[in-house]
């Protein structure tokens, strides 16, 4: 399913002229959040890229949520893609999270340990935790895609505390 939300008679592809988009940015750069990497089998290949906007929808059914950018080179994959990989960084994966938030960055590359996993997404090797989803719906919204999935396979038993994200730099919990 794929479906547009209307943003109503006032925007337009410029924004909202009476918000400041750079406010918007900076009051979410104080938002600490988790960092995730979203992956999908594309036709030439895997693609993935480093998400903060991971969001737990339900657990009955087992539904989330990422946010992508219409720009992003991971669009077109994820916009045919049946499944997703959803794997959630650990402490010690801040090069792995770089290197999928690059633009241009050789992410499956052979520094990048994955393999294929259940429903045929790319997994990532020493994650905290992993899902296997099937997508069931993309909805535009502004410059992004809202995309929502169905987890159907996962493992939460990996190695390391969280990374976070926050003011713009990578951080961890003290233990």
């Amino acid at each position: 399913m794929t479906a547009t939300i209307d943003l109503g008679p006032a925007h337009d592809q410029a924004g909202d002229p009476g918000f400041d988009p750079t406010l918007f940015r900076s009051v979410f750069r104080r938002h600490a959040a988790g960092v995730a990497v979203i992956t999908a089998m594309g036709t030439a290949g895997p693609v993935g890229f480093t998400a903060t906007s991971l969001t737990s929808v339900a657990a009955e059914p087992p539904l989330l949520s990422f946010g992508i950018s219409l720009g992003s080179s991971s669009w077109p994959a994820v916009a045919d893609a049946s499944s997703v990989g959803v794997h959630i960084l650990g402490e010690h994966q801040e090069d792995l999270a770089a290197v999928f938030a690059r633009s241009g960055a050789d992410r499956f590359g052979s520094d990048t340990a994955w393999s294929v996993g259940p429903h045929g997404v790319p997994l990532l090797d020493e994650v905290s935790a992993w899902l296997a989803c099937q997508v069931i719906a993309r909805v535009q919204a502004g410059d992004h895609w809202l995309v929502i999935a169905r987890a159907m396979a996962g493992d939460s038993e990996g190695p390391g505390g969280p990374l976070l994200y926050h003011e713009g730099n990578f951080h961890r919990l003290p233990r």
